[in-house]
């Protein structure tokens, strides 16, 4: 280590009492945080590319400073889900401080993994006071039981109103208008319960029949149009 010559020429003052860093709540303990291996915990971070035209989501589970868990979902970007794809076989195996210095192919990835390292460091872990944390496989509940993500996809203008394309239950092949020409339900096909059914052996149309649903007061409804092509459906 090289010292300037104005600080060899100090003499030296004792610095006092150090107490150390601040301990922070991890995995139902609290912890003073000194190397990377002291960091523990479960929790979701949310970035964006530069041009803001993408989302990633990432979610990780962290052991010892090592991730043994991470779970990429984007939104926006066609390009990226094929970054998270290699994020997924990157991501695992590494230390936190690895990942947040190593290039994750993806822009709104790479600021997905920032902000997560900060809030991991910092205490702010969804499993902060989970004793022993969260077992790895825990990323997956926020899929659900079809292991897809919830996303919702609506779309208006000033002129003809709102469009419900996605939700969380799925694709929405129907909105309902009441009399008055306003939303007051919708009909959806989950497609990931529709793959199931297929796989196991249903017909393409007795999947999609059985994999129909509705929200809303549908029954009622004046008309129900298709929110992709404004086409009427018969009720």
């Amino acid at each position: 280590m090289i010292y300037t010559q104005e600080v060899e020429h100090m003499c030296p003052v004792a610095q006092g009492v150090h107490h150390g860093a601040a301990p922070i709540p991890e995995e139902g303990k609290w912890i003073q945080a000194k190397e990377v291996k002291d960091i523990s915990g479960l929790t979701h971070g949310v970035g964006w590319c530069a041009p803001q035209q993408g989302a990633c989501k990432l979610t990780l589970n962290i052991k010892e400073g090592v991730i043994q868990e991470a779970l990429v979902e984007t939104i926006g970007c066609s390009g990226m889900t094929h970054s998270a794809a290699m994020a997924a076989e990157i991501l695992p195996g590494l230390t936190v401080l690895e990942a947040l210095n190593t290039d994750l192919v993806c822009d709104a990835i790479n600021t997905a993994m920032r902000e997560l390292f900060l809030q991991i460091v910092y205490g702010r872990s969804q499993s902060a006071f989970s004793d022993d944390g969260l077992p790895v496989g825990a990323g997956l509940e926020d899929l659900g039981k079809g292991l897809r993500s919830q996303v919702g996809t609506m779309y208006g203008t000033l002129k003809k109103g709102p469009r419900y394309l996605e939700m969380a239950e799925g694709y929405v092949t129907g909105i309902a208008l009441d009399a008055d020409n306003q939303v007051i339900g919708y009909e959806f096909v989950s497609l990931g319960k529709m793959t199931d059914f297929i796989k196991k052996g249903d017909d393409p149309n007795t999947a999609y029949e059985k994999a129909k649903g509705k929200y809303g007061r549908v029954d009622e409804a004046v008309k129900i149009i298709d929110p992709r092509t404004d086409k009427e459906i018969e009720k």
